[in-house]
């Protein structure tokens, strides 16, 4: 589920402009999302991922890594929310 966030959420990480709800969602669907949201958005802007599935502690930064975008914070490892701040290709 998508949301895209009219004023967002601001935070010291900056506005939150999508939030994916990918609870109950098993990898790589949480990252395909994320992929997809991603390529939809310009650089800088943060996106908040929920993702309650134990790959995604370790798939989520490991697709930051690959994409050179910068993991903001993760936080409740039980209800597994990204913050991912989108960089320039």
């Amino acid at each position: 589920m998508v949301s895209e966030s009219g004023t967002g959420h601001r935070g010291d990480e900056g506005v939150v402009v999508r939030e994916l709800d990918e609870r109950g969602r098993l990898c790589p669907l949480p990252v395909i999302a994320l992929a997809r949201a991603a390529a939809e958005l310009p650089a800088g802007a943060v996106l908040r991922l929920w993702a309650d599935d134990p790959a995604a502690r370790v798939d989520v930064p490991a697709w930051c890594r690959m994409k050179g975008h910068e993991l903001l914070a993760s936080s409740d490892p039980d209800a597994g929310t990204f913050l991912v701040r989108l960089c320039a290709p």
